[in-house]
């Protein structure tokens, strides 16, 4: 009998860890990593404005290889410049050709897309509302496309019910990687004040696909660990999420930020990172998970 309970005891000490499928980089980082790659090889003289995607240990990458960050642009020959997948205001754009760059675009197709139909929308005369973080790269981008300034709603409270009910019309675009259930939620209300409304539900599969794997996951495992950069808005995201559902949901950024504590009595652990953190991280991480006695 003593021998049976010994058997269950340690059967109970074993930890399941779960890697959600769609954990790592999406199609948009990885393109634009293989972009800075190959330009890297060709070319010593590449910049570029801010971090090639949000995260600490891709941008180390590409610092090793010799791509350089520049404050400020400067003329200049024989230079490039690199935009980074989150894209970047089109008077930067322009500015960077008349100093003289040579233009390399990284940008996200997904991305490039979302600023393709903001621009469409503003030339047919409806007011831009963008659906995102007002100080994310990528909202900047796309807000840096039009020639109007357009409305950033970040949740239902940014929403200006006086101003908005005299409008007649506007477009709404997302960032790529917002929250589904916070962007109907600022739909609802929209579609409440402004009687001709164009919605284009502009979240990018991947995201979609993160999110509805990340309620899953928080809800079949008792802790939930999140990696990726504190600077990652999908990466926040999915933390906001798997916290609104499993409380013991914990975000690092690499295995230096776990704690011993968190999976003590604790036997299935859900595991996700952001788009722009490497296979490696996310490795290290579990690795480290698994050490714990």
């Amino acid at each position: 009998m003593g021998h049976h309970l010994k058997n269950t005891s340690k059967r109970e000490i074993f930890m399941k860890i779960t890697l959600a499928k769609s954990a790592g980089f999406c199609l948009g980082v990885k393109r634009a990593l293989s972009i800075a790659h190959d330009i890297a090889k060709t070319n010593d003289k590449v910049y570029m404005l801010g971090d090639i995607v949000h995260n600490e240990d891709v941008v180390r990458d590409i610092k090793a290889i010799g791509i350089k960050k520049a404050k400020k642009l400067t003329r200049c020959t024989k230079k490039t410049l690199l935009i980074r997948a989150h894209g970047i205001p089109l008077k930067i754009r322009e500015r960077a050709q008349k100093l003289g760059y040579h233009i390399v675009d990284a940008t996200c197709p997904m991305v490039e897309e979302i600023h393709k139909i903001a621009i469409a929308m503003e030339s047919q005369g409806f007011p831009v509302i963008v659906i995102g973080d007002k100080k994310h790269d990528e909202v900047k981008g796309i807000v840096g496309q039009l020639r109007y300034k357009a409305l950033v709603l970040e949740d239902t409270k940014d929403i200006p019910v006086k101003k908005l009910k005299s409008f007649s019309k506007a477009a709404v675009v997302v960032q790529s990687t917002q929250n589904t259930e916070n962007v109907s939620e600022i739909i609802a209300v929209l579609k409440t004040l402004i009687k001709d409304i164009r919605f284009f539900n502009t979240i990018c599969k991947p995201t979609r696909t993160r999110q509805d794997e990340i309620r899953k996951l928080a809800k079949a495992n008792e802790t939930i660990i999140i990696i990726g950069s504190k600077t990652s808005a999908n990466t926040k995201r999915l933390y906001q999420i798997s916290k609104s559902l499993n409380r013991r949901t914990y975000w690092v950024q690499s295995a230096d930020g776990l704690k011993k504590s968190w999976f003590k009595g604790v036997k299935t652990v859900g595991v996700d990172s952001g788009a722009s953190t490497p296979d490696s991280t996310t490795n290290s991480v579990i690795n480290q998970i698994r050490s714990y006695p």
